[in-house]
């Protein structure tokens, strides 16, 4: 049974940066791309950040050139999240899309974001 667990949401200010890590167990090695995703109060959830085995990156628009995915490994990735602003402010899930087609989602960890 594969299980994402998200670490590292909280409370910043505007401007300030914060590092997002997601860990996760079970069946790692088919995982094809590792991803974050957002959902703010009323939205959809939206594209934060992929990141695929061969290390090809996307990025939503709203986050580039703030907003950095890594993986450390099969088992965890992080985003590392700078100049913070209060439209940031949402849930953030951790994503596993695993080769035959089937996606993983943690449960996801709030970020706030004051002005």
């Amino acid at each position: 049974q594969v299980q994402l667990v998200e670490s590292g949401g909280g409370l910043v200010q505007a401007g300030e940066s914060l590092r997002l890590s997601c860990a996760a167990s079970g069946n790692t090695f088919d995982i094809n791309r590792m991803g974050w995703y957002r959902q703010a109060p009323g939205n959809q959830r939206e594209l934060v950040a992929t990141i695929s085995n061969s290390g090809a990156t996307k990025y939503g628009d709203s986050v580039k050139g703030r907003f950095t995915i890594s993986r450390d490994n099969a088992k965890n990735w992080n985003l590392q999240m700078n100049s913070l602003q209060p439209e940031d402010t949402a849930v953030y899930y951790c994503k596993a899309s695993y080769y035959n087609g089937i996606d993983y989602w943690g449960k996801g960890t709030l970020l706030t974001v004051s002005s």
